[in-house]
């Protein structure tokens, strides 16, 4: 499956709502597996960005439209990479 990373911020609303974050990643991980995707790693981090979360979904259609299912709600800011694995990466360079 496609990889993908998620960098994102908490909007005002989200730092309002910061308790009940725990239950909106619960949330989000439920939808995503719903989607037919996973998440294979989630980091809360200080600097730019205050969540780094790394996800699998079937397509980049999958992707997207969880990215906007989340935006939507008010909560966080994201910014979306679609990540190539070092094989992929490799078979890339090669190709050049």
């Amino acid at each position: 499956m496609p990889t993908y990373v998620m960098l994102a911020n908490w909007t005002e609303q989200g730092v309002r709502g910061i308790s009940d974050s725990p239950q909106r990643l619960d949330a989000a991980k439920a939808l995503l597996g719903e989607m037919g995707g996973r998440f294979v790693a989630f980091y809360m981090t200080m600097g730019e960005h205050d969540i780094v979360l790394i996800y699998e979904a079937p397509d980049d259609a999958v992707a997207a439209r969880f990215i906007l299912m989340l935006g939507r709600l008010g909560f966080l800011r994201t910014r979306t990479l679609k990540a190539f694995p070092e094989p992929a990466y490799r078979e890339i360079v090669a190709s050049l």
